[in-house]
């Protein structure tokens, strides 16, 4: 049974809008139980106690609706940020769900990261929600390689199954694509690898791929993620190389990460997807903006 902790509010102004062009964050759950060795979210910066197990927010939609009702200007409203909006506990739990109804109910757009196929099940409200506001679906896939994939997030769908969520999405019209973050050096850094993921992104209709070559490292999650190396693929001394390559740094880039992104940019202009973040706003939130100004 999903806990419950206490919550003040859900809806908050967005630090960064020109992350996707979101307005706001709208955080349900607290936590997230995908297991990923690298995740940021886990450092003790973010005061997220026992990171690893999920609880949902009390009275989150009931606190969601008042917050979306007394706005005075509607926008994007992103989830997804610090914890998984789909994960094992939404099957039944369906906050994230409701929360998307409600945003459709109150003109509200919706921005949506996640590792789990499921979000499929919501087709039908990210359909309403398109219909009068924008919407972008970004599914993280960092390998093609799905034992890869199990070995570095154990538990949320393996990278076939994100793709093939990605082409339903995209299939329904909804805009939708791939995060390719983190790219871990010595496992996914190679160009095989990239490439790969640009041919079947276009192969499932993804509409852009966002990138980041490399992955960051900070506090008590760098001492978690050298330990779950050693655990997960023993006899590659993987920990000790990123220690005598990276040492203290925060920023672990990839170790051909020019070459990389170089390559990368140009199989994505062959393949027509969009990588630059001016062009994925432009692109899924412009139609909306001519459309306002149209009708003023």
């Amino acid at each position: 049974m999903l806990e419950l902790v206490p919550a003040k509010s859900i809806l908050v102004k967005s630090k960064d809008p020109r992350w996707f062009g979101i307005d706001y964050q709208m955080n349900l759950y607290r936590g997230c139980c995908h297991g990923c060795i690298y995740c940021d979210s886990r450092s003790e910066c973010y005061g997220i106690e026992e990171f690893d197990r999920v609880r949902g927010k009390e009275n989150s939609l009931a606190l969601l609706e008042e917050e979306l009702r007394h706005k005075r200007k509607t926008g994007v409203a992103g989830t997804g940020a610090m914890s998984d909006p789909y994960n094992p506990y939404e099957r039944e739990a369906r906050l994230t769900r409701g929360g998307l109804q409600l945003l459709d109910q109150y003109g509200f757009g919706a921005a949506i990261a996640t590792k789990s196929a499921m979000i499929t099940r919501d087709l039908d409200v990210l359909q309403r929600i398109q219909a009068h506001s924008p919407v972008v679906c970004k599914i993280t896939v960092t390998t093609w390689d799905d034992d890869l994939c199990r070995k570095i997030e154990p538990y949320p769908s393996v990278s076939s199954e994100r793709l093939r969520a990605v082409k339903a999405l995209s299939g329904a019209g909804i805009f939708t694509g791939i995060l390719l973050m983190p790219v871990l050096p010595f496992l996914e850094d190679g160009l095989d690898n990239i490439l790969g993921i640009v041919r079947l992104a276009a192969e499932n209709g993804a509409k852009f791929i966002y990138p980041a070559f490399g992955v960051t490292l900070r506090q008590n999650q760098r001492e978690y993620f050298y330990r779950q190396l050693e655990e997960r693929f023993p006899g590659e001394d993987l920990a000790r190389q990123y220690q005598l390559r990276y040492g203290s740094d925060y920023l672990c880039r990839a170790r051909n990460a020019k070459a990389l992104g170089e390559a990368f940019r140009r199989a994505c202009r062959r393949e027509g997807i969009l990588y630059s973040m001016t062009e994925i706003i432009r692109a899924y939130r412009g139609p909306y903006e001519n459309l306002q100004t149209s009708l003023f």
